[in-house]
């Protein structure tokens, strides 16, 4: 079988940020890396469900809202996918990732759609662990830029 894009990507030297991952037609992937790969440190699954509930709550509700096609977590633990269609510039795509990141760090209050009727696992969230993944994401996108969405060989 063919291997996939980013199985091709070299995690040995890949780093905290955020990178274009692949572009398909109309959709853009954003590879949204908030923990260095096999460092030992990733997140829990409570933590980023609570992000993704955050995350995609608030990018939808955004200027972009009718541009996103998806967030979600790694399986790896180690970061999100950001799809949007290409609509959205790679300076709005990084500007969006950084409010996001705010709002998440900032946010108090009850989880968007974290009830038995919207959720598959209601019961399973981390807030303070979210705001803290996020907090850590505000550091590290605090200047990052369209020449950085490139990864690294």
């Amino acid at each position: 079988m063919k291997k996939i894009a980013s199985f091709t990507v070299n995690h040995d030297v890949l780093e905290k940020g955020m990178y274009t991952s692949r572009i398909d037609g109309d959709v853009v992937t954003y590879d949204i890396r908030m923990k260095k790969p096999n460092a030992g440190d990733y997140f829990t699954m409570s933590a980023a469900h609570t992000l993704e509930h955050l995350f995609a709550t608030f990018a939808r509700n955004g200027a972009f809202g009718e541009q996103i096609v998806y967030v979600g977590p790694m399986g790896c633990r180690t970061g999100f996918y950001l799809l949007v269609r290409d609509a959205v510039s790679p300076a709005q795509a990084i500007k969006l990732v950084q409010e996001s990141m705010a709002f998440i760090r900032d946010y108090t209050g009850e989880i968007p759609g974290n009830t038995k009727k919207e959720c598959g696992n209601y019961l399973d969230h981390d807030l303070s662990g979210a705001k803290a993944l996020a907090e850590d994401m505000c550091g590290v996108l605090k200047d990052w830029s369209v020449e950085k969405l490139k990864y690294k060989e």
